[in-house]
């Protein structure tokens, strides 16, 4: 079967984009996988799917899977690409709308600047919400919040390695660290992910600070490794360094795949992504049969 695409990026982070407003293509875990795959399939870190809304309140629901196949609750960087998506396919003409995800609604707003502010909702610290299982940990405190000591494979993390949780709809383990360049993140990246004390695994950040308005990061997304970019990991490591003392309420966040601006003022305030989303092409591709769920 084949099934039209189109190829958009946010700083980096790439996503194949599925308009299924008129029909649903019934794709399994295995042909979301293949549509991500870089060598056989169209290549993305996830597949972003449009979707009708079935209440007069909201515009779209927004169904997001990884590279792995496994749908996910929130992605930011997404988030822009399908407010830009669904504004320049003429089936919205608003500038804000409103986007029901699995984790709750969002509002991405296009600004005349050619960005997107996306309300991402206000950070959950609730251990049980995020989820994190401490078991016998010990947090240790740091400015306004705390940090957890997590073992990997036995070792203890070193001090400058503390973890400190939050979720953006999805959970974040934020690590502060003196360098992002020799940060082991492709050595601890997949180790924190699959951590127990995550139940539903965790995306593993790392942060630099530069100044309290500046900071460096690389991201090793749950389920598709690391990326050039991740948008719900930026809200996250500022969420972090604002509660850690570290960061002013609005902070420019640099990734290897552009700048990602961040603001937050608090508390239960919302946080408000603002970045680049970018169309790449379009096309159709041939999916095998057996990629999709029988009627």
């Amino acid at each position: 079967m084949q099934i039209p695409f189109t190829k958009m990026q946010g700083a980096g982070n790439d996503f194949v984009v599925l308009n299924e407003t008129q029909t649903r293509y019934g794709l399994t875990p295995a042909g979301y996988r293949f549509l991500a795959d870089r060598h056989f399939g169209v290549g993305a870190d996830q597949i972003l799917t449009v979707r009708p809304s079935y209440s007069p309140t909201i515009d779209f629901e927004y169904i997001i899977h990884n590279a792995n196949g496994d749908e996910v609750e929130q992605c930011g960087n997404g988030a822009r690409c399908f407010a830009r998506f669904v504004r320049d396919a003429g089936l919205t003409q608003k500038d804000c709308i409103r986007v029901q995800t699995k984790s709750g609604v969002i509002e991405p707003l296009l600004t005349p600047d050619d960005r997107v502010t996306v309300n991402m909702g206000a950070p959950v610290f609730e251990l049980a919400r995020i989820p994190f299982v401490p078991g016998s940990l010990l947090p240790q405190p740091s400015g306004l919040w705390q940090k957890w000591p997590l073992a990997l494979d036995g070792t203890a993390l070193t001090a400058t390695a503390l973890i400190a949780v939050v979720s953006m709809g999805n959970p974040h383990a934020v690590q502060v660290v003196d360098d992002v360049d020799t940060a082991p993140v492709l050595q601890q990246g997949s180790l924190i992910e699959h951590h127990a004390c995550f139940p539903n695994r965790v995306n593993a950040g790392f942060m630099q600070v530069q100044d309290n308005q500046h900071i460096r990061l690389r991201v090793f997304e749950r389920g598709a490794g690391e990326t050039l970019a991740c948008g719900t990991g930026a809200c996250a490591a500022v969420v972090a360094g604002v509660r850690l003392g570290l960061l002013d309420a609005a902070v420019d966040v640099q990734m290897h795949g552009g700048v990602l601006s961040i603001a937050w003022t608090g508390g239960t305030a919302p946080v408000y992504l603002t970045g680049p989303a970018t169309f790449v092409f379009q096309g159709h591709i041939e999916v095998p049969a057996p990629l999709f769920q029988p009627p």
